[in-house]
């Protein structure tokens, strides 16, 4: 009995030690719970611009009895006219 109980606190401190102190144990699973962390701020922030988008897109929405405009404002000026006339047929 004193030998089955000397193999379970054996494999007890081997196990914690490897839980403690090993790479792939406690400090993998905080680098891990900080990159989640971090993914959910993100995904927060993304919640967050997909519900400004859509109130947007809501307030954009016209309505059956409304007309739509779209004035395109650019900032190059027109092209110049070409040097030569351009005809549809070659003479």
């Amino acid at each position: 009995m004193r030998i089955f109980a000397a193999v379970l606190a054996i494999t007890l401190l081997l196990l914690q030690g490897r839980l403690w102190l090993s790479d792939r144990g406690l400090r993998e699973v905080s680098g891990l719970q900080i990159s989640v962390d971090a993914q959910k701020a993100a995904n927060h922030e993304q919640a967050q611009r997909n519900r400004q988008l859509s109130a947007e897109v809501a307030n954009l929405k016209v309505a059956a009895s409304e007309t739509f405009y779209q004035v395109v404002r650019t900032n190059t000026p027109a092209p110049a006219a070409p040097a030569s006339p351009v005809t549809a047929r070659r003479e």
